[in-house]
């Protein structure tokens, strides 16, 4: 299945290669060798620009710092010559950190919402972290899926940057989530070794001028917004009583939408 885990890559680098880049690939030829009339998304990584000057553009040179980045700069480089040397409706869509509920439990975001649930509910004391300072532009994600939809939709394919434009600490990611809930971060948090990775990413901020002007697209939800959200959603989710700002929030800006089920 796929790897798309940074940290992890550092453990598997060989696997990761293998389906983040080579596995594109396969995809990739399997359309130009059946002839189909096709659009292709590509799924790219701000972690491509790694320690890249910021905000980072489509035009930013890529300094990948990970097997998992690099993995995926040979994908982006494929797509951009499948698209160009066999006139394939290929879109990169480099997407800056895109969090929901839904979100997979080894995400430094949802495992930070989801610790807060359970000590609120008593199955946990601790939540271990590894590096606090690391700085990322985190997004929603439905907002990020429509702009891929977007970018399928004009009439020549091109390459985006998707994000905020904002950057945060995961040390402010943290402070936030548990002043939502009442609770003192300090508390409960320590910093554990085995979850900081041998290279790490310090900043990453999306310059999102082309989108903005190309797509029309906008980021709606602020940071604090997002947070209130994904801690509603873990705290519902083991039928704890919740703040409820995160579903106030959804409703007025994007309908009934059922994203904690």
């Amino acid at each position: 299945g796929a790897q798309s885990h940074v940290r992890v890559s550092f453990d598997i680098p060989e696997y990761t290669g293998n389906v983040t880049a080579l596995g594109t690939t396969r995809i990739l030829e399997a359309i130009r060798k059946s002839g189909i009339k096709t659009k292709f998304y590509q799924a790219s990584s701000s972690e491509m620009f790694g320690d890249a000057p910021v905000p980072q553009n489509e035009n930013t040179a890529f300094r990948p710092c990970s097997p998992y980045a690099t993995a995926k700069v040979y994908a982006y480089w494929m797509a951009r010559n499948y698209r160009e040397g066999y006139n394939t409706f290929i879109c990169n869509g480099i997407l800056f950190n895109h969090e929901s509920p839904r979100r997979g439990e080894i995400f430094v975001t949802r495992k930070i919402t989801r610790a807060i649930a359970d000590i609120i509910g008593g199955k946990q004391k601790k939540l271990y972290l590894g590096n606090l300072k690391a700085k990322r532009d985190w997004g929603f994600a439905p907002e990020y899926v429509e702009a891929m939809w977007l970018m399928l939709q004009q009439e020549e394919p091109d390459d985006y940057v998707i994000g905020t434009g904002k950057a945060h600490s995961v040390e402010e990611f943290v402070k936030e989530a548990f002043a939502y809930v009442k609770l003192d971060w300090k508390e409960y948090v320590e910093r554990d070794p085995r979850y900081f990775r041998p290279i790490d990413v310090g900043l990453l901020i999306a310059n999102t001028t082309k989108a903005r002007k190309k797509l029309k697209w906008q980021p709606r939800l602020t940071f604090e917004e997002l947070i209130k959200i994904m801690v509603d959603a873990d705290m519902e989710s083991l039928k704890l009583k919740c703040p409820g700002e995160g579903r106030e929030i959804l409703d007025a800006k994007f309908g009934k939408m059922r994203w904690f089920k």
